[in-house]
């Protein structure tokens, strides 16, 4: 705007050009004046020398000090005896350097592995998972150990008990594969981190099984959905109760539940086909069955389909865990 303004002063004064342009006339004529030689300033003479600041940060940023605050730090010296400087300008040595922080090297947690599995097919992948069920006083539980095949979200095998177990993981895992009929190298189990899942002799039982382990982040739930959200459709069946009086009732509780969820319940992500139609492979008569009743009603009222003949959806063709970076998905 001062330049601009300098131009038009040119031809009808600094006076009129400064009121035209609302520009204050003591402004222009600061402008017109050649900056002062910018002397430099002299050193305080309380300050602190080079060495000195030296001293001061490598006292604070010493193993010894390194998990104190600079007032801390003023605070011990004084009591030993020793002053350096005051715990401000201890501040100051450091925000000079961007030391205001946390100056110890943090502990680092490694960068875990995101676990990428993919399923085209039944008996691929098995995802499994322990509850608690609330026992009938406070504090007590039991606990529900569930296997879940995340490509037909079918049960493939349960148990109940009081405790958590490595040994009993054993035993359902053993028993499901048989049950299943799984071959080796055909088949990945994941889990989460807890104790049962990474104990020792449950690996060296997978490995002699020929089953791959994978294993969830730490703290990182999305990685074993497909359990989780087993757990909470579980919990949220109107028969669940709110407390189990023994492991005899949660038992009894289980068996109905599972069956009802692998033969009865319609799953929203198969399309509302059921876990076990999907797992064993039936669900292409049951959609057969259902287009024709969906054709049948068509012809009688098209109107009342505004986007045509509806088609019954397959269950997707592949199943996921964190969508793999390599490779075609189908």
């Amino acid at each position: 705007m001062t330049a601009i303004t300098e131009t038009l002063a040119q031809t009808i004064g600094v006076k009129a050009a400064c009121a035209v342009l609302t520009v204050p006339r003591s402004r222009v004529y600061r402008a017109r004046r050649p900056p002062p030689d910018a002397s430099p300033r002299s050193r305080p003479v309380q300050a602190l020398s080079e060495d000195e600041r030296t001293q001061v940060r490598e006292m604070l940023n010493s193993q010894r000090f390194a998990d104190r605050a600079p007032r801390q730090v003023y605070a011990v010296l004084l009591d030993e005896g020793q002053y350096l400087c005051h715990w401000r300008t201890m501040y100051r040595i450091l925000a000079a350097h961007d030391e205001v922080r946390e100056r110890r090297d943090p502990l680092r947690h490694p960068t875990c592995h995101k676990p990428e599995l993919l399923a085209t097919a039944p008996n691929q992948v098995w995802s499994w998972d322990i509850t608690q069920l609330r026992g009938p006083v406070k504090w007590t539980y039991f606990y529900l150990y569930v296997l879940l095949d995340i490509y037909s979200r079918y049960v493939v095998g349960w148990l109940s008990a009081e405790r958590e177990s490595a040994t009993l993981a054993r035993e359902l895992v053993v028993a499901s594969c048989a049950r299943q009929a799984i071959q080796r190298d055909h088949l990945i189990l994941h889990a989460d981190n807890g104790g049962p899942m990474r104990a020792k002799t449950l690996s060296l039982l997978l490995a002699d099984l020929g089953v791959e382990q994978s294993h969830s982040r730490p703290h990182t739930s999305d990685d074993n959905p497909f359990s989780e959200a087993q757990f909470k459709t579980l919990k949220y069946h109107p028969t669940y109760p709110d407390r189990f009086g023994s492991l005899q009732d949660a038992r009894g509780w289980a068996r109905p539940f599972f069956d009802w969820y692998n033969h009865a319940h319609y799953h929203t992500s198969l399309n509302l086909l059921t876990p076990a139609s999907v797992h064993v492979g039936a669900h292409p008569d049951i959609r057969r069955q259902r287009q024709t009743v969906l054709s049948a009603a068509y012809a009688i009222h098209p109107e009342r389909f505004s986007l045509g003949l509806p088609a019954v959806a397959a269950p997707p063709s592949a199943v996921w865990i964190n969508p793999p970076s390599r490779g075609n998905l189908p």
